[in-house]
């Protein structure tokens, strides 16, 4: 069987490098790839955790955080979209308070 340790650390340093990159860069659409890779890594902890266990729960949650995922992709992207439409860049630092 597989060990549970090595799971949860491979999961500790994605979510560690999502939160670095979050925290440091400036381009939005990065920053949106460094939060689907911060829930991935929870995706990954819930897989991990509810095999050792032997219930299904984990698995069916991270259905739920893949959902979300989702729509967090759809509507970020759509957000980006719009904001380089209006100020023909996407920095974060732009991006202020949504005056257009």
């Amino acid at each position: 069987m597989e060990n549970l340790n090595s799971y949860l650390i491979v999961s500790a340093i994605l979510f560690s490098i999502g939160t670095i990159g979050v925290l440091t860069r400036k381009n939005a659409i990065v920053i949106f790839m460094c939060v689907e890779l911060m829930l991935n890594a929870v995706n990954l902890t819930f897989v991990a955790l509810s095999r050792h266990l032997g219930n299904l729960d984990g698995q069916i949650f991270v259905f739920f955080v893949m959902t979300v995922a989702a729509a967090e992709a759809a509507v970020g992207l759509a957000l980006m979209i719009a904001f380089y439409n209006n100020k023909e860049s996407i920095d974060v630092e732009d991006i202020n308070i949504m005056k257009w």
